[in-house]
């Protein structure tokens, strides 16, 4: 069971910045493809951005040059940071992972993230 617990979500202004942290239970290290996804009430589940074991990503084109998805496996941590914050982009932003050994990308179906986080809700007022 991999227990996934996220923090850094909050209210912010257009064009201000937040970092989420996402802190998995087990050595994510060579294993576990991590992502950040979002949901709003009713919506459907999206993958903003992911990151396979060895530091290759994929993100979302509409988050491509403000959203930077990286990860500490030596502290099984998972971050977003978030640049030039939009108010589209309020949403509540889940961590999400899959085990997958030596993969060397990443998915962006977010149905694919089998273990997620409670989540963390980020809010941008214009």
């Amino acid at each position: 069971q991999v227990v996934l617990v996220e923090s850094g979500g909050g209210s912010v202004q257009a064009g201000g910045s937040v970092r989420l942290t996402c802190v998995a239970s087990v050595n994510i290290g060579r294993d576990y493809v991590m992502a950040w996804l979002r949901q709003a009430p009713g919506q459907e589940r999206l993958a903003v951005a992911c990151i396979s074991p060895d530091g290759n990503r994929q993100s979302l084109a509409s988050v491509q040059g403000r959203f930077t998805i990286y990860r500490d496996n030596a502290k099984n941590t998972l971050y977003l940071q978030m640049n030039d914050l939009k108010p589209e982009d309020s949403d509540m932003y889940y961590c999400g992972a899959y085990k997958a050994p030596g993969a060397g990308t990443c998915d962006m179906w977010a149905g694919r993230y089998n273990y997620r986080g409670q989540g963390t809700q980020v809010t941008v007022s214009s």
